[in-house]
């Protein structure tokens, strides 16, 4: 008769499975990755960091119709908002690619086209939020600016304002409790109106025969040199002025705006990095637009993905559908941490825990799985074989009960070109908030995963 071990699956914390070792080593690993977040608040800035991480490993740029050759390693750059790094193994392309996909987007607030107004002494940004917010999370607390302005005679210029001790925040005006006893009789949803997302960005006038309003341009035609108009051709957004910080007195988890996604970007674009193998092509994938849809030119749903298979492909003497059928993806995105605060929405038996490793979902979707990927029982059975080769400390995920709602991911959108795909990834306490909670020793053994994805 089998021990009782040897029969019974219980899920156990990475303290309890991998010793102090290997949690020295996430501690460590979670201090490049807090930089990485404070660094890159938007997309475009993330893809800024990756891009200097990946050239510091030899990684050089690749254009469309470049020559490829076996032992590259390359990177292409998509509008500054979309990136994909890629190595090139020895054995032959037909084989497939790893891949792995995380998105670099995150829940915001947009500055609409034509923003600034004032309105009783007081200056103002309209906007439109970007991504599943909520919206009561945003108001009353530290915000800061980021994003690029285009400018009509070519110039595209960075703006940051927030984000350093000497810099002025931006804010957004909640009602107080004294007058607030209708607004509390709503719902959280109804609580904050979108169209009372406004930025609060100054009450001053220059002096007594000027507006406000033409103070806080000035002040922007100073810093930057634009002007109103050059607000059409913008892409600004308010994001939580906060930097990554330990959470806990024994520091084992990281508080932060951002972790979705990056805190599985992170990782998969540094496991690629960190590889010894040689023998396998790799790709990592770090996308935009996730959290509206994966849309546009720059998110997953567009055919570029296909179009860098194919260079690859019959640059190497291969048939693009081959490598296709032969590829294998993990697509790298956040599972809902269960939280013992609010146990009505989980079901703890199939909700990952904080601090018992990697996440891998084999469905995500809504209610009767619908629109989801859903990863066969050969290709996990695979990643099992893989994990334990390693010593990896993973757990199944589910976003929540049955009859909770749900999410999704780009899995469906990778998995459709006939590539086997899987989610994985950190679980995550307050998912969405413009401050999440991730543990580090989860966010390193999802590293220590992709790690051994790549290589057997």
């Amino acid at each position: 008769m089998s021990k009782k071990n040897e029969l019974l699956y219980e899920k156990k914390t990475v303290y309890e499975l991998a010793g102090k070792e290997v949690t020295a080593a996430a501690f460590d690993y979670a201090g490049g990755y807090k930089n990485y977040l404070d660094e890159g608040k938007t997309e475009r800035e993330a893809l800024k960091i990756s891009i200097a991480l990946a050239e510091k490993k030899g990684y050089r740029e690749y254009h469309l119709g470049d020559k490829i050759s076996a032992g590259d390693k390359l990177y292409y750059n998509n509008r500054g908002k979309n990136l994909f790094v890629f190595s090139i193994g020895s054995e032959p392309i037909n084989q497939g690619i790893r891949i792995t996909a995380a998105h670099i987007d995150a829940p915001r607030i947009d500055l609409k086209q034509c923003p600034l107004y004032e309105d009783s002494g007081m200056g103002f940004f309209k906007t439109h939020y970007y991504g599943g917010i909520r919206k009561y999370q945003w108001v009353a607390t530290p915000l800061a600016l980021h994003g690029v302005v285009a400018t009509k005679d070519g110039k595209v210029l960075d703006i940051t304002i927030g984000e350093h001790e000497s810099d002025p925040l931006l804010y957004i005006n909640d009602l107080l409790p004294h007058l607030g006893h209708e607004q509390g009789k709503g719902t959280l949803e109804d609580g904050i109106k979108g169209e009372q997302l406004n930025v609060l960005v100054g009450s001053m006038p220059e002096d007594e025969e000027h507006s406000v309003k033409l103070h806080v341009m000035q002040i922007l035609n100073e810093k930057y040199g634009i002007t109103e108009d050059d607000f059409l051709s913008s892409e600004l957004c308010v994001v939580p002025a906060a930097k990554a910080r330990d959470v806990g007195l024994d520091r084992s988890l990281i508080g932060a705006y951002g972790h979705d996604d990056r805190v599985c970007a992170y990782p998969i674009l540094t496991a690629l990095l960190d590889s010894p193998d040689t023998t396998h092509t790799a790709m990592c994938i770090l996308a935009d637009k996730e959290e509206t849809g994966s849309d546009g030119p720059s998110g997953m749903q567009c055919d570029l993905m296909l179009d860098l298979i194919n260079e690859i492909a019959l640059a190497l003497g291969g048939n693009p559908a081959v490598v296709r059928a032969n590829s294998k993806c993990l697509s790298a995105d956040v599972s809902a941490a269960y939280d013992p605060n609010f146990p009505d929405v989980f079901e703890k038996r199939n909700t990952p825990l904080l601090g018992c490793g990697a996440v891998f979902t084999k469905f995500t979707g809504s209610r009767g799985k619908s629109g989801t990927n859903d990863a066969s029982a050969e290709f996990i059975g695979w990643l099992r074989s893989i994990m334990a080769k390693d010593q990896v400390v993973w757990q199944a995920g589910e976003l929540g009960k049955v009859d909770c709602g749900g999410g999704g991911t780009v899995a469906k959108f990778i998995s459709k070109h006939n590539i086997d795909t899987i989610d994985l990834g950190v679980p995550v306490i307050s998912m969405h908030a413009p401050y999440e909670v991730i543990a580090k020793v989860d966010l390193y053994e999802t590293y220590r995963a992709v790690k051994a994805f790549y290589q057997y």
